[in-house]
């Protein structure tokens, strides 16, 4: 008998699966780096969304807006004046202005008072 049909007959008898030669089926696939552009994408991607967690799963939300390291309602309390945030109908960012002493203010003992 040749050599041959021996394999092949003790490979039906004893349900023997023919292995590639260096391969194991037990060993991961190595993993490959990123190129440039694939680091730039990811980069990109993970600047402009976060991860959050929402009832156990995992989800990307795209990130609030920031300006010099505040979110852009602090930065419009912070640096914004009362002309600008009326003229963009922000009025719930205004805050009173304090009362000049004596400017406009009614005497309390004037002049025009009438004694009876």
């Amino acid at each position: 008998m040749p050599a041959n049909s021996v394999r092949i007959l003790s490979a039906l008898l004893f349900r023997v699966q023919p292995q590639a030669v260096g391969c194991s089926k037990r060993m991961a696939k190595k993993k490959r780096k990123l190129t440039r552009a694939e680091k730039a994408a990811k980069a990109r991607r993970n600047a402009e969304f976060e991860i959050i967690f929402v009832n156990g799963t995992q989800k990307r939300v795209r990130r609030r807006g920031q300006i010099e390291g505040m979110t852009v309602e602090e930065f419009i309390r912070a640096n914004a004046d009362p002309i600008w945030l009326h003229q963009n109908e922000m009025w719930e960012y205004m805050e009173p202005e304090p009362p000049d002493d004596g400017a406009e203010s009614i005497p309390a003992g004037g002049e025009d008072e009438t004694p009876f």
